[in-house]
């Protein structure tokens, strides 16, 4: 039985091993679909990131899907029941390395083009690809550089459907209209290093800080509310000590803060000192903000993606704002109305990563069916 041009094109994106930064390929051969359709490409290389903006039309409103060439790490390949990087298809599922995350939703933001152009080729707006090899990585060349330099020339984005995974158990069942924010602490506690056997010439940073990292898991940080679940505070990593008859000079913690709209990067940050500071040992303390937390409420894209999901699979669909953060935090404060849909999450990272083939098909279905309500 041939394959579908989506299963086709998912098959192709899997078989480049775009390993972040690496897009191995896989945005030329997304371009090489999308210029005979009318679109222009923009190839936008900061350091040593890939990034493609490619547009159809010079007029608004602007629909943008947004997503990700890049994967992450195989794990061991011997634990693979087939390799990574070469897709197959078992029982009416693909495997592969970014079969669900994210390269499937891509060949779906692709067809679905293909098709919603052939049948309206006159279509309201614009059609918009942003796509990064810098979504799993460090995310410091990817998506932020390419809104910036939207941004700077004025080039603007009304709506914007990110395809990361947002299914749970089945497709559209669930989209992302929001994320909350991600705040990162390196905190260094000072002690004194000394022999185990003499204590009292010594000063136990573990020891000093213990009480303190107590206090912090066990504070109620908010309640959440009715769009997010509440902040939570996690320790990440601990690390002291040189061997066993020596008391550690120095403790490191990391932690991250996973937060909703009731709380502020900085509003966090005050009450983390004023915790610490109530404990009276000295430590160093340095704070990453990966992303702040964004909401996209009711209106045009909420309800077209609704709407098509609907039309397409007669379900039901859940807004959620749960999960890790994506590339929809860079996109949001421009403006734009951010959605997130795309294949379920189960296998995401995951030793044998698939994604079930049928839905693939399903999705580019639901996309084509966005495409229709908004720019039609």
């Amino acid at each position: 039985m041939p394959l579908s041009p989506t299963l086709e094109l998912a098959i192709d994106l899997i078989r480049r091993p775009s390993v972040t930064p690496d897009d191995a390929g896989c945005q030329t051969l997304m371009m090489s679909r999308l210029k005979p359709l009318g679109f222009s490409g923009e190839n936008l290389r900061f350091g040593d990131v890939d990034n493609l903006w490619a547009r159809r039309g010079s007029g608004g409103p602007v629909l943008a899907f947004a997503g990700h060439t890049d994967v992450v790490p195989t794990g061991p390949e011997k634990n693979w029941s087939h390799a990574p990087f070469e897709p197959a298809i078992r029982e009416g599922y693909l495997y592969g390395r970014g079969a669900a995350d994210m390269k499937g939703s891509l060949a779906a933001f692709t067809t679905a083009c293909e098709r919603f152009v052939a049948a309206h080729p006159d279509h309201k707006g614009s059609i918009a690809l942003l796509i990064t090899s810098d979504e799993e990585g460090p995310a410091h060349n990817g998506t932020v550089k390419v809104v910036e330099t939207l941004e700077a020339r004025q080039e603007k984005i009304d709506w914007c459907l990110i395809g990361e995974p947002s299914s749970t158990h089945a497709v559209g069942d669930v989209i992302k209209n929001g994320r909350r924010g991600s705040l990162h602490g390196y905190l260094t506690v000072q002690g004194i290093q000394g022999h185990v056997a003499y204590p009292h010439m010594a000063e136990n940073p573990v020891h000093k800080a213990s009480p303190a990292l107590t206090a912090l898991t066990d504070e109620v940080w908010d309640e959440g509310n009715e769009f997010f679940p509440a902040t939570t505070f996690q320790i990440t990593k601990i690390e002291a000590g040189t061997g066993s008859n020596v008391i550690p000079g120095e403790l490191l913690v990391h932690f991250n803060f996973r937060y909703c709209t009731e709380n502020t990067a900085e509003s966090l940050q005050a009450r983390v000192i004023e915790i610490l500071d109530q404990h009276g040992f000295r430590y160093d303390l340095q704070w990453h903000l990966s992303g702040r937390p964004f909401l996209t409420d009711r209106g045009a894209l909420v309800d077209a993606t609704r709407a098509a999901i609907r039309t397409v699979t007669g379900r039901e669909t859940e807004l959620s704002t749960s999960g890790g953060t994506s590339d929809g935090r860079f996109i949001a404060p421009t403006g734009a109305q951010v959605v997130e849909l795309g294949p379920l999450n189960a296998t995401i990272h995951k030793i044998d990563e698939c994604v079930k083939a049928d839905d693939l098909d399903t999705l580019s279905a639901i996309y084509e069916q966005i495409l229709t309500e908004l720019l039609t």
